[in-house]
């Protein structure tokens, strides 16, 4: 593995880094943040500088407390929407491919349905319905993209289980759960994995996106998304405030995605 990662391209290395990064602050947010993450410390909008690197929310907060803690937050509620997305899209996918006939037909007909709605959209309304509350979010989340984990999966499982090596395996008897799991999965892996990648991205943007609008992280618990709407106005005033959570969005998704490419590329098997 240390071989391999040394022979990683420097925009990996440094999406490596970046995502390294990310993961400490968020773990160790606690420490590093100078005040709480709902402590009312000055008044309103306080410029930068002092005790106060970023300056003041529109409640008085330490901006850059914030910002840390929104990082714990958001990646934390992105990567367990993300795992519940990979473990229902992905076991879906692999027993619609594996079984085939009418269970396919049935489980990718719903899937069709279901994508067919724009997902924002249909996130907007299912938290309309059920409540803007922690658990919602994740769980119509997590469904809406267990969708796009359920076609990927499916499609490249297809592929594996049409193999000569699959089909002596069910000559031999062998159960489906271990067909899946000895024959089918070792062997589309790597597509998932960076599956993975792409979809903590799109489940953090969402998350961002769905805050922003108001259905999201709800207050006072702090979210990139938030921020940008609650300091939205400073930019009529030539203040870049609301940049900086837009900025932190913008860096985590480009660090993931150029170690995507990398994974993308060792999978292929191509060569440079």
């Amino acid at each position: 593995m240390l071989r391999t990662l040394r022979k990683a391209p420097l925009s990996a290395k440094i999406g490596m880094i970046v995502i390294a990064c990310y993961v400490l602050i968020a773990v160790f947010a606690g420490v590093i943040a100078p005040f709480g993450e709902t402590e009312v410390v000055a008044y309103e909008f306080e410029p930068w500088g002092g005790d106060y690197l970023l300056g003041t929310d529109n409640l008085g907060r330490d901006t850059f407390s914030r910002l840390i803690y929104a990082a714990r937050n958001t990646l934390g509620i992105a990567a367990l929407a993300t795992l519940l997305a990979f473990c229902v899209g992905g076991t879906l996918g692999l027993i619609a491919a594996t079984i085939g006939g009418w269970t396919d037909q049935l489980l990718s007909r719903l899937v069709d349905v279901l994508m067919a709605i724009p997902a924002l959209i249909f996130a907007l309304l299912l938290l309309t319905i059920l409540g803007p509350n922690l658990v919602n979010m994740i769980i119509v989340i997590a469904l809406i993209d267990s969708t796009r984990v359920f076609r990927l999966t499916r499609a490249v499982a297809m592929n594996v289980v049409v193999m000569d090596f699959v089909e002596a395996a069910q000559v031999r008897g062998e159960g489906l759960g271990w067909i899946i799991r000895r024959e089918i999965l070792p062997n589309i892996t790597a597509p998932l994995v960076a599956e993975l990648g792409l979809r903590f991205c799109f489940v953090f943007l969402t998350i961002s996106a769905l805050s922003f609008l108001g259905l999201g992280i709800q207050p006072p618990a702090a979210d990139w998304g938030s921020m940008v709407r609650e300091s939205a106005s400073l930019i009529t005033f030539g203040d870049i405030t609301p940049l900086l959570p837009a900025a932190a969005i913008g860096i985590l998704t480009v660090s993931i995605n150029m170690v995507v490419d990398w994974m993308l590329h060792m999978s292929s098997g191509l060569q440079d």
